[in-house]
């Protein structure tokens, strides 16, 4: 793990994803979707009918988030990551069309790692508490789909030194478990 910070901008391709690994940090500047479980629930029907999405998933960044109405003069208002388990089921449809990252907080199953793997996907984590300070680097919101889903419509949110921790690589190598070995009892 390297003490630098990653300055990336999103949306970026695979061959960016593939250039993170588990461990570093990064500081993300762009755009980048938001969307949690409703959304996901909502594309993953449309998938299973074989309907059109109603936004272009290839290249995207999602980030879990159901982010709080804005104070009067801010884009957004508090906007910490959703643990991105609840989203589980549904992520690796959405894997295969297209997205290059998924920013949340926590664990992913077996299979989420294995369709990352298959498909140059990498997962960052957010700080989960941190949500004032997060919503800081955002600048812009903006609602794509599903606006009758509320603070769990689609959004694209305009971001500049959005901090995150790669937590899990294109390569599988998780830092979950590689960050804890140090720690543990032998």
């Amino acid at each position: 793990m390297s003490n630098q910070i990653k300055k990336i901008t999103a949306p970026f391709d695979k061959e960016v994803a593939k250039s993170l690994k588990a461990g570093e940090s990064v500081l993300i500047s762009g755009t980048i979707l938001v969307a949690r479980d409703a959304a996901h629930k909502a594309l993953s029907e449309l998938l299973d009918k074989g309907e059109k999405l109603p936004v272009d998933l290839n290249g995207e960044t999602i980030y879990y988030l159901g982010p709080s109405p804005a104070k009067p003069g801010n884009a957004i208002g508090s906007a910490g990551p959703t643990t991105s388990g609840r989203m589980d089921k549904y992520t690796p449809a959405i894997i295969q069309q297209g997205i290059s990252g998924m920013i949340g907080k926590g664990y992913r199953s077996k299979e989420v790692v294995d369709s990352m793997v298959k498909n140059d996907v990498v997962y960052m984590v957010a700080v989960g508490g941190a949500a004032a300070l997060i919503s800081k680097t955002i600048k812009k919101y903006e609602v794509l789909a599903f606006a009758e889903l509320g603070p769990e419509a689609i959004a694209r949110i305009t971001i500049e030194d959005f901090p995150a921790i790669v937590a899990i690589d294109t390569q599988g190598n998780n830092f979950y478990e590689v960050g804890q070995k140090p720690y543990q009892k032998i």
